[in-house]
């Protein structure tokens, strides 16, 4: 007889964490991924964060070296923690390049770093990057389909203004991120920053949003960080326990809004 298969690892997500570092070590006690000294214990456990780990927190540093070493204590144990790029990577490493320069279309003060900063950019995060994690940033993907899951930090269809399928869109963040064009920079974190694309999306309307993204990049369901269920879903913070699935169950929408008030979302998808 046969050995029968494997069952499939457990698929979790996360998202915006925004150094909020001590939270998000409770989240995955919690879900049982590590122990109380912060290690790895999830075994073959899938685990992708879904971008948005400085800024508006008091440790993204801390948060991006959480991350880096539990990638290596999961892949030892052969599990997976896999992690997305997200809007305020890009602002952070464009106050890094840029500095106050003014920037050619933009009227913000101060420029890049005047833009982060309004933005929630932290100092101390800013001051304590290395070429280790500015080369880690640089590397992220923008989107990653993992089962019949599309994985994105923002819910807007401007991804597919970068590319038609993962690796393409994956190529031009890449390429952007190189860029030494300040103009770039700005139309590519402004589509990173773009948000409410699905809110409204029917899967009988022409041109369903939702659709347009599944059928372009694969998957079945949706999963986004970026809009907070607090502000932007009008869920009160009390009140936020869960994901949101919405868009007909197409979408999921992780983003607990731990920044006001509300929570990490450590997620099982699968």
């Amino acid at each position: 007889m046969s050995p029968s298969p494997a069952s499939p690892a457990p698929l979790y997500a996360a998202a915006d964490i925004h150094g909020h570092r001590t939270e998000f070590r409770d989240a995955l006690r919690e879900a049982g991924l590590t122990g109380g000294d912060g290690d790895w214990t999830g075994g073959r456990a899938r685990l992708w964060l879904l971008g948005d780990y400085v800024d508006r927190g008091p440790d993204g540093i801390g948060v991006i070296e959480d991350v880096r070493r539990l990638a290596e204590q999961a892949a030892d144990a052969g599990g997976r923690v896999g992690a997305l790029l997200g809007n305020h990577e890009v602002q952070l490493l464009a106050a890094h390049r840029f500095g106050t320069a003014p920037v050619p279309g933009w009227s913000q003060p101060g420029g890049f770093h005047g833009g982060w900063a309004r933005f929630g950019g932290q100092e101390r995060d800013l001051r304590r990057l290395t070429s280790d994690h500015l080369a880690w940033l640089a590397a992220l993907p923008a989107a990653v389909l993992v089962d019949d899951h599309l994985l994105v930090h923002s819910d807007t269809t401007q991804y597919l203004e970068l590319g038609t399928g993962i690796a393409a869109v994956n190529h031009a963040a890449a390429t952007a991120l190189a860029d030494e064009r300040p103009g770039a920079w700005l139309e590519f974190s402004r589509r990173m920053s773009s948000r409410g694309s699905f809110r409204d999306a029917r899967s009988t309307d022409p041109g369903d949003p939702v659709a347009r993204m599944l059928d372009a990049l694969g998957g079945t369901v949706l999963v986004h960080g970026h809009s907070t269920l607090t502000k932007h879903f009008g869920i009160p913070s009390e009140h936020v326990r869960e994901a949101l699935r919405y868009a007909e169950d197409r979408v999921v929408a992780i983003d607990g809004g731990v920044y006001e008030g509300g929570r990490i979302l450590l997620t099982r998808l699968a």
